[in-house]
């Protein structure tokens, strides 16, 4: 503090001072901050920095209890009163994202076309680390010619490159996924029920901050890539009990076998499903998250899983996507959709809202068939007795597979 007030004395201007990661600090050196700079605060601006801006990922409000602050006595907007607004950088929209990208084109000649531009924003939600990172991704660490153009095609590939490096700022996130607060809100979410959600409850906001969900309703992880990791992280327990070799789900015409698939999960299901879900971080979600890692050990490397869940819908979606040649020679993509569900205690089989559910998934994406899993997870349900493949219709004819496990 005694220095912080020589340097406002000897500044011939006010002094406005920046704590770049503040969230770096926890306990009783964070706790001597706040207090020094709450100290200082009647001094300003002769004899203290006349403002102060704390840069983190949290809300100001949340580092009272990071100091060792009692949690529930964050009601308040300024737990030291001194406070004066807390600003969230927003997400760039598609027009900042092009113009941003438009700067390397300026300096380089290298276009980013406008797939890429569109990918980009997709996948990120416009957030501001993640776009610089993906562009960086590209530029410097895969190296792209200058004279090529950027396509969609590179912003997938760089999206990949940033989930399997887990960057700082994705670890950073990613390291607060265990935290109460955080799990609250994040695990009825998975499961595609529902949380507390409200703008005012403090776990949302929180969540809210941290940027893992989206600023505005409904409630829901804030872009792909965050979805994406959010779920590799969760599930990698499990992901390190899988041995499979991939190139066994590949058949002779470079096609995906989907239904190996199943009926391998189903023998891996019977003998450690029940071992692995109890393992798993988020319990509600365990089958959901040993099934993902299992499709993610199987998938990696060749093809991709985009995943869906939010906020009421009840379910998680699955889209496998598997590069193959196609019968005219040219590059095609294999899709195979699959929809998880849960059966639990004092509720009724899930299979007929499963089967319309995921007839308007095959609808929105022009597919003839789809596959839905349902993990029983009553009381008396028994892995070993109750994994079993049946046939089903959906209410608009299409034949799937249902897995019950």
């Amino acid at each position: 503090m005694a220095a912080l007030g020589a340097w406002a004395e000897a500044c011939p201007r006010p002094l406005a001072l920046f704590f770049d990661e503040i969230d770096a600090l926890r306990g009783q050196g964070l706790l001597s901050v706040l207090r020094q700079l709450r100290a200082g605060f009647p001094e300003r601006p002769d004899h203290f920095p006349a403002s102060v801006i704390l840069c983190g990922l949290r809300d100001v409000r949340d580092y009272k209890a990071q100091s060792g602050g009692d949690p529930s006595r964050l009601g308040t907007s300024s737990p030291f009163n001194v406070k004066v607004e807390s600003i969230r950088l927003g997400d760039f929209t598609q027009d900042e994202v092009r113009a941003l990208y438009g700067q390397h084109a300026a300096e380089t000649g290298q276009q980013f076309t406008d797939g890429a531009i569109a990918r980009a924003v997709e996948l990120t939600g416009g957030q501001p680390w993640l776009v610089n990172a993906v562009g960086r991704e590209i530029v410097e660490k895969m190296q792209v010619p200058p004279a090529e153009a950027i396509t969609a095609a590179h912003v997938e590939e760089a999206k990949e490159r940033l989930i399997l490096a887990r960057a700082t700022h994705l670890d950073s996130l990613v390291a607060r996924l265990l935290e109460p607060r955080v799990r609250r809100v994040l695990e009825p979410l998975l499961e595609g029920g529902f949380a507390g959600g409200d703008t005012y409850d403090d776990d949302a906001s929180y969540v809210r901050d941290l940027g893992l969900v989206a600023p505005d309703r409904p409630l829901r992880i804030a872009n792909p890539i965050y979805r994406e990791v959010i779920v590799r992280v969760l599930a990698s327990p499990a992901e390190d009990a899988i041995a499979v070799d991939p190139r066994a789900f590949v058949r002779p015409d470079g096609r995906f076998d989907i239904e190996r698939l199943l009926r391998d999960f189903a023998a891996f299901w019977r003998e450690h499903g029940a071992v692995l879900a109890g393992r798993m971080p988020y319990n509600e979600v365990a089958p959901q998250l040993v099934l993902m890692a299992y499709l993610q050990r199987v998938v990696n490397g060749g093809g991709h899983v985009d995943r869906e869940y939010g906020v009421g819908r009840g379910r998680i979606d699955l889209l496998v996507r598997w590069p193959h040649t196609g019968e005219d020679g040219k590059r095609a993509w294999q899709r195979e959709a699959i929809e998880l569900k849960v059966w639990r205690a004092g509720e009724k089989d899930p299979l007929p809202k499963a089967l319309a559910q995921l007839d308007a998934t095959l609808d929105g994406l022009s597919l003839p068939t789809g596959v839905a899993v349902i993990f029983d997870r009553r009381p008396a349900a028994d892995p070993e007795s109750c994994t079993r493949f049946e046939e089903a219709l959906t209410p608009s004819g299409r034949r799937v597979t249902v897995l019950r496990a």
